[in-house]
């Protein structure tokens, strides 16, 4: 598709040279004789760049930029000034603009400036557009979350998503690395391709291989036909190595030839196969730990880690337990047919004091279970695993949750539960003259979820 540039200079015989050479490079040239003429074309069409003369009779180049910025923030402007205009140029720079040019112009210069900007234009629209599939698609639907933790992990998977790099994803058990490898490549040029996992703990070495590389017939007992592995599989889209660390470190060799070479031979052939396949791992080791034991080889860790992606646990952004339990909540009431419209306060107090071990997993296993033995409307303190009640809740918060639901039941009493709360947490609050402390302890909440729930009444926490 062509660019559309608008080229911006009070001298006609310049802007007719400009038209010539830039249409010789495959754009699409509009003119303007001032930067008021210019203005005006940047409020009625779009253009993927501006090319402008500094010096100009009327609205000068500088004046204009400015203006132009006010429309249009993200065109790229690149000003055009006289050797003596030079430091007017740098100036301009602070002000907006791309880049600048000398007069009298090089051609070739002109061309490389102009397709340097246009590049720039094109990944800025890139990397917007991937961040809004990224927030669209997955943010509300599979990996649920608005913490600042969790919004950096989107930041790097923005970045990442769209290159052909190498990705480690690292974190604990049950973080969910195994969404962020697949959100990386359904944002991904291969996304139209096969998306492979396989689990390097699940299986015995000799498997393992097989698995991976595949196996030609005969290749072993057993081995009645050949096999394409995995690799081939995932031919034109990308594998994902799950548990990479526990790989044992002759398999560790052939992995490594893959990632250098592209090829590697399957089990009990002579030939090697070529593979176009994009490489996403992840494991919860330490595997600079696991180098310095002997168990992993360095050069393959360098090879694997080009960009690292961590996925912080639970315990270290509590901002996302309550969205992703309601998250599960609404997934298996409606699984197993469940009318249930949320969690009472003793039980989203016990789900925030919790530190999680098992992080989303456990999380996810802990509302199902729940789900599947509540008998009211709302999950209580006492659907909850005994264990978790009893590591987290007090007599005195049984008497707060009995009192609240006797007064109030099924959020009814003219009033929502959620109303009843509001009032009951404001009104503790103000009697405690605003000390936040006191008043988590007197309602039996600890201070963490008296700040959640006054962050979404509204309240500055």
């Amino acid at each position: 598709m062509k660019a559309d540039i608008l080229v911006v200079d009070d001298d006609a015989a310049h802007r007719r040279m400009l038209e010539v050479v830039l249409t010789e490079q495959g754009r699409r040239v509009h003119q303007a004789p001032d930067g008021e003429t210019a203005v005006a074309a940047v409020r009625e069409r779009f253009f993927d760049l501006i090319l402008m003369d500094i010096r100009m009779g009327g609205m000068d180049g500088i004046s204009a930029l400015e203006a132009i910025r006010r429309v249009s923030p993200a065109i790229p402007v690149i000003l055009m000034t006289a050797y003596a205009s030079v430091e007017t140029a740098v100036s301009a720079l602070k002000k907006g603009a791309s880049d600048y040019i000398t007069k009298p112009l090089n051609t070739d210069e002109l061309g490389i400036i102009v397709e340097k900007a246009l590049a720039h234009r094109r990944l800025e629209r890139e990397n917007r557009f991937l961040k809004q599939r990224l927030k669209d698609r997955y943010a509300f639907d599979r990996i649920i979350g608005g913490s600042p933790a969790l919004a950096a992990v989107f930041d790097m998977m923005a970045q990442v998503a769209p290159t052909e790099a190498t990705v480690l994803i690292t974190g604990e058990s049950g973080t969910g690395k195994e969404l962020i490898a697949n959100a990386i490549h359904a944002n991904s040029p291969r996304s139209a391709g096969p998306f492979v996992a396989i689990n390097c703990a699940a299986l015995p070495e000799e498997l393992l291989e097989s698995e991976l590389f595949g196996h030609e017939k005969g290749a072993f007992t057993g081995a009645v036909s050949s096999r394409r592995g995995r690799f081939q599989m995932a031919e034109g889209g990308s594998i994902f190595l799950d548990e990479i660390g526990e790989m044992r470190p002759r398999l560790q060799v052939k992995l490594l030839r893959v990632l250098q070479e592209r090829s590697f031979e399957p089990v009990g052939a002579s030939r090697s196969v070529s593979v176009d396949t994009r490489v996403l791992a992840a494991t919860n080791r330490n595997l600079k730990d696991e180098i310095h034991a002997g168990r992993f080889r360095e050069d393959l860790f360098y090879r694997l880690n080009v960009v690292n992606i961590h996925l912080p646990p639970l315990r270290e952004r509590g901002e996302d337990i309550l969205p992703l339990a309601d998250h599960f909540l609404r997934k298996y009431a409606e699984r197993n047919n469940r009318l249930i419209k949320g969690f009472a306060p003793r039980a989203v107090d016990i789900l925030m004091r919790h530190d999680w071990p098992g992080n989303v997993r456990e999380l996810e296993n802990l509302v199902e279970r729940a789900v599947i033995l509540s008998r009211g409307e709302r999950i209580g303190a006492g659907d909850l695993p005994p264990a978790l009640r009893q590591a987290h809740e007090t007599a005195s918060d049984s008497i707060v949750d009995d009192g609240i639901d006797a007064a109030y039941p099924n959020g009814s009493g003219g009033r929502s539960l959620k109303e009843v709360e509001r009032e009951m947490i404001l009104r503790t609050l103000s009697e405690t003259g605003g000390n936040r402390t006191q008043a988590a302890d007197i309602l039996g909440i600890s201070r963490r979820t008296l700040q959640l729930k006054l962050k979404a009444y509204g309240v500055n926490p």
